[in-house]
């Protein structure tokens, strides 16, 4: 599996990680060609080696041109000039979804509504250039996994467009809510919102380096001069090793129902997975008194937990549920294709330490061919699965 993760010692910002991941191996020419089709202008971009502090790595800077008005700007224009790129779907849909984060911690911060906030700092244009950016390099690299250590803060104040705040700056507070971080011994901030907002966007689990084989090690640079240490984000890339390649954790979200129609149970279910949830399932069980009654299950994550207890709670008739944390072996996940007499169908291959364990066709797939064909949809599931035991897999 191949595994990413940010070391950010020395905090994090939207031009860090940029380079960081240019300097890891994504290609810049390539880069700054799709942001050049985003529809905003007034601004060049560089990319370069410097030292900091003994440290080399990669500084890749948004130039503004002062004479071209950079209005304040609300999300729809952000939207807007996102959608207007030359860009992949999933990075469009990436980098709207950081901007999302930010805007209703901003709308939090400041009493107001997403529509209304007004995107000052990270709607500037070298904010929507390094959000893209970002999304742009990770396109490139294709993580299977993202990790990230806990993030260096910094401490004292900082001066924004509302005046002096204290770091973390309200709306960056807000960001790394749920997410590890510290304030130490460096005066001023090191995590900006937008480092905030990819970081928490980006990363599935907080801590120490996991087990991996380092193929790639990218260091971007940030703007400041620290007197005792290099003003950096670095960026580990290569291949999980042991068991780090399929431990993640999970909080499992439980309530017993004894008192809800059963026809709701299947709406219930899709709901919470649409929250969010990474699985979810009911069990029968005989509660007090010998009532029939259900167990929902929910497998979520930090980042969806909220949304999905709010989505459980208000679809069932529960007064209550619990939550407990945790690890999960998953098996490494691939699709392929193989082709049948009645079409294509994709192949679901779940691999551990490098060795395929189980080969699933997409039952999905099975049904639409048998229903195009008059076949059974055990026919096409057979014959896909027989192709994909033989290894018959498409190419290109």
């Amino acid at each position: 599996m191949k595994t990413l993760y940010f070391d950010c010692f020395c905090g994090a910002a939207g031009d860090m990680i940029v380079g960081a991941l240019i300097d890891a191996g994504a290609d810049y020419e390539k880069i700054k060609e799709s942001l050049s089709t985003l529809d905003v202008d007034g601004y060049e971009l560089s990319c370069e080696k410097v030292n900091k502090h003994g440290t080399m790595a990669t500084k890749f800077d948004v130039h503004l041109d002062e004479t071209t008005d950079q209005p304040h700007r609300h999300l729809r224009h952000i939207v807007d000039i996102i959608n207007s790129g030359e860009l992949p779907e999933s990075v469009k849909q990436a980098s709207l979804d950081t901007f999302q984060r930010v805007a209703e911690c901003e709308a939090e911060v400041h009493g107001t509504t997403i529509q209304k906030v007004h995107f000052h700092e990270v709607g500037a244009v070298d904010s929507i250039i390094d959000i893209v950016g970002t999304h742009l390099a990770l396109d490139q690299l294709k993580p299977d996994t993202i990790h990230s250590s806990s993030l260096h803060v910094g401490s004292g104040t900082v001066k924004c467009a509302h005046g002096i705040m204290p770091v973390p700056a309200p709306a960056t507070a807000l960001l790394l809510r749920g997410i590890p971080s510290y304030s130490a011994d460096v005066d001023g901030e090191l995590v900006t919102p937008t480092g905030a907002a990819l970081i928490a966007q980006l990363a599935e689990s907080f801590g120490p380096m996991p087990e991996m084989i380092t193929n790639s090690v990218g260091v971007g640079s940030g703007t400041k001069d620290i007197p005792d240490r290099p003003n950096v984000v670095r960026v580990l890339l290569g291949q999980a090793s042991g068991n780090a390649k399929a431990t993640e954790t999970v909080t499992v979200i439980e309530a017993n129902i004894d008192d809800m129609n059963p026809e709701h149970f299947p709406i219930l279910l899709e709901e919470v997975l649409t929250a969010g949830a990474k699985d979810a399932f009911i069990t029968p069980i005989m509660g007090k008194k010998g009532r029939p009654a259900h167990l929902v299950s929910i497998l979520t994550d930090e980042e969806s937990k909220a949304a999905v207890i709010d989505q459980l709670i208000k679809g069932s008739s529960t007064l209550g549920i619990r939550m407990r944390q945790e690890d999960r072996i998953c098996l490494d996940r691939e699709w392929k294709t193989v082709t049948t007499s009645w079409g294509d169908v994709k192949i679901k291959l779940g691999s551990y330490e490098g060795t395929v364990q189980n080969i699933a066709p997409e039952h999905d797939d099975c049904v639409a061919l048998a229903r195009e064909s008059g076949a059974s949809v055990k026919e096409v599931y057979q014959a896909a699965l027989a192709a994909a035991v033989k290894g018959e897999f498409n190419h290109g």
